[in-house]
């Protein structure tokens, strides 16, 4: 039965150093607008791109953080620079092969009037593909950021919410495939494990999706005001997409729910089936028993020590299954 996907872990071979690489801040620029992209920045490159961009301290506490919720923070900036900035924090799901499931990928991000900075905490394959293609096509990174640092913000989270659908696909897949899968003759018991992986990975979308929802809302309302872009009906849809990655996680949970109980009841009644046999199978034996400890007395009685007793007590033994098979079937308990 097919699984959710995956990550095979790369292992260095015996003897040969690992060294690990992070690519250093890249820069894009174009149409007035700047992209700056960094993945788990230092503290020290934090604060430069902080001195350079003028951003507050508590962003920057809040960037070198592992664990901050979603949230919105907007600074109109003074009127000496007049250059303000939006700072938002998201996550996205992402595959955690440490411990086996779907966790939150963090990203951290600055807006300002001409320039986007992301920040994302893990590896965010949309957001490097994205920046990638821009780097390497003039002609795709002029019509990127040419539009202003709101619309290239907006095609960021476009590519992220559209990442998104395809792990729900995956996870519709194997509630298929358990649900295919229930009321076969065997392999009950197997499905508990499946069951339990694939609830799992629908709590922990969950958590990731239900604190972003109201962050989402609150960024369509500022960054509207913020930027001049007329940027409503564009983060209206990031929004619509939150909530149909909601709906289908709400409908993936009571499926699986309903799929748990399901398989619940048919091993109950496996073994409901296993104890009916084994208490018929008792009761035939009991007065059997009660027979053969009878006439295994050291008790003389007529014909004793004969043979004739002794296919007469095998005769009263089967007279007495098949006497109790019929009540049985009488009852309709067979």
């Amino acid at each position: 039965m097919p699984s959710l996907p995956r990550i095979r872990s790369r292992r260095a071979a015996p003897g040969a150093p690992v060294v690990e690489t992070r690519p250093g801040p890249a820069e894009l620029r174009a149409g007035g607008v700047t992209w700056v992209h960094l993945l788990a920045p230092t503290d020290g490159e934090a604060q430069l791109l902080a001195s350079r961009f003028g951003w507050h301290p508590l962003d920057i506490e809040d960037v070198l953080s592992r664990r901050q919720r979603p949230k919105v923070d907007v600074y109109a900036g003074d009127e000496v620079s007049g250059q303000g900035y939006l700072f938002t924090v998201l996550h996205f799901p992402v595959y955690d092969a440490a411990v086996g499931r779907l966790n939150a990928g963090e990203l951290d991000a600055f807006i300002g009037p001409d320039y986007l900075v992301t920040l994302p905490a893990v590896e965010l394959r949309p957001v490097s593909l994205l920046f990638r293609r821009a780097e390497e096509s003039e002609e795709f990174r002029e019509q990127l950021l040419s539009r202003g640092s709101g619309r290239l913000f907006y095609e960021v989270l476009d590519d992220l919410y559209d990442y998104c659908f395809p792990i729900l696909d995956k996870i519709g897949f194997k509630l298929e495939q358990i649900d295919e899968s229930i009321g076969e003759d065997e392999g009950a018991r197997e499905l508990v494990t499946d069951i339990h992986k694939v609830k799992q990975e629908i709590i922990s979308y969950r958590k990731i999706i239900k604190p972003q929802r109201p962050t989402l809302r609150q960024l369509e309302r500022q960054i509207d005001r913020f930027l001049p872009e007329e940027l409503e009906l564009f983060f209206d849809d990031i929004v619509d997409a939150s909530e149909r990655i909601w709906d289908l996680l709400d409908n993936y949970k009571e499926v699986v729910e309903a799929l748990e109980d399901t398989n619940e009841s048919l091993i109950s009644h496996q073994q409901n089936d296993i104890l009916y046999v084994l208490t018929i199978f008792s009761v035939v034996m009991l007065p059997l028993t009660f027979l053969t400890g009878f006439f295994g007395m050291n008790v003389h009685f007529p014909g004793f020590n004969t043979w004739e007793a002794f296919w007469g007590s095998l005769g009263l033994m089967a007279v007495t299954i098949a006497g109790m098979l019929a009540f049985f079937r009488w009852k309709r308990w067979l």
